[in-house]
């Protein structure tokens, strides 16, 4: 599988706060569970020189700059993972890729449509050149849910028809929980839609590898205004959001999130119905797959719970002996791992930043239905 290099691949990540973080314990772990191309961790960036200095030596990177841009022109960096705040992912990604960078970019794609389709015209340019780029759908690598995806491609459902997904947190749920620029429009995109639905619409075209043509959808803001630097400034993005999806296959999907669910943490509740069988699937018990296998007699019937820690599933040969849990850290080492692979072997890899902006088409079509007070609107057409 390898290629023959000269050096190991050298690795930059622009951001050191959640996702940085996140990003740079998956740096740090997956040659030492994964047959992976060898690679070095170079730099990370951050604007507070102080701040990513330290975070530079707490997470295991070599060297700390505050100024991405210098990083274009360097030969010893060949893959930069972007884990900014959205705003800033058209600008970066599409000049790491013109300069021959290969790029892990975040979700959501860009904050924008017009953002997000320059983006995927940039990458599909540079993927001529043989330069890679990925977004950054991590719950597509928990075992479980690839587990999901396999035994629905397989059929053990049948004819899917509907599938209900739930994302709610509730860090928002205090009216007195300060101003952040996740609340800010302008740096935002938007507020729950974009940050979690995002995971839900991806998630639902991924699992049944389909694709949502039209939607109703709902939004709302439950706390208009927060105390920012200056004083009250108003939320301008929604605190929730509400939709109803149609697949090209026929299916049909609803979604449900928020950031103000008071008493749900990170909980991400995906269910799968179809003619001959049913799974679902709870975040806050990702190594477990409920499956229901409606040709079995009706006599012994039921839903059986499946420890999905096995050798045989996905991703787990690298981990533990069978029954010995995974964390949701784990997600992003199987993505980097993935990543490199792709890169090692010359193919395109996935989610690309194409299937980055048809997520993205979907969230602004539940934004143009929210508007026009739940009509449904074809997806692509705004």
């Amino acid at each position: 599988m390898s290629r023959q290099r000269s050096r190991p691949l050298g690795v930059a990540t622009v951001g050191y706060a959640f996702m940085g973080k996140a990003h740079s314990q998956a740096w740090r772990s997956v040659a030492s569970y994964f047959d992976v191309p060898a690679f070095e961790r170079r730099v990370l960036v951050g604007r507070d020189a102080d701040a990513v200095t330290a975070a530079a030596a707490r997470y295991g990177w070599a060297d700390a700059v505050t100024d991405w841009r210098t990083l274009l022109d360097r030969d010893d960096i060949d893959i930069v993972d972007i884990c900014t705040p959205g705003w800033l992912h058209a600008e970066m990604a599409c000049a790491f890729l013109e300069a021959g960078k290969h790029v892990l970019v975040e979700k959501p794609l860009a904050n924008s449509m017009a953002e997000s389709a320059a983006m995927v015209t940039t990458a599909e340019q540079a993927a001529t050149r043989g330069v890679r780029s990925m977004v950054g759908f991590n719950y597509r690598r928990v075992p479980a849910l690839a587990l999901a995806r396999d035994l629905i491609a397989q059929g053990r459902l049948g004819v899917i028809r509907q599938v209900r997904v739930s994302y709610l947190q509730d860090w928002l749920a205090d009216a007195t929980a300060p101003m952040t620029w996740r609340l800010r429009k302008e740096t935002a995109g938007s507020g729950a839609l974009g940050d979690i639905a995002s995971h839900a619409v991806d998630q639902v075209q991924f699992l049944l590898g389909d694709t949502i043509t039209d939607v109703s959808g709902r939004l709302h803001t439950f706390v208009p205004t927060r105390d920012g630097a200056d004083g009250p400034e108003p939320v301008t993005v929604d605190d929730a959001a509400w939709a109803t999806l149609s697949l090209a296959g026929g299916a049909v999907a609803s979604v449900e999130v928020s950031r103000v669910a008071l008493g749900r943490k990170n909980a991400l509740t995906i269910e799968v119905y179809g003619s001959e069988g049913s799974l679902a699937f709870d975040l806050e018990r990702l190594n477990e797959l409920t499956f229901f296998d409606g040709t079995a007699s009706p006599a012994t019937q039921g839903s059986a719970r499946v420890l999905v820690t096995e050798p045989g599933h996905p991703y787990l040969d690298a981990w533990w002996p069978p029954g010995h849990t995974i964390g949701w850290e784990h997600t992003f080492t199987h993505q980097i791992r993935d990543f490199l692979t792709a890169i090692d072997s010359g193919v395109a890899p996935s989610p690309s930043f194409a299937e980055g902006l048809g997520v993205q088409r979907v969230l602004a079509a539940v934004q143009e239905s929210a508007a026009a007070k739940s009509s449904i609107v074809t997806v692509g057409s705004v």
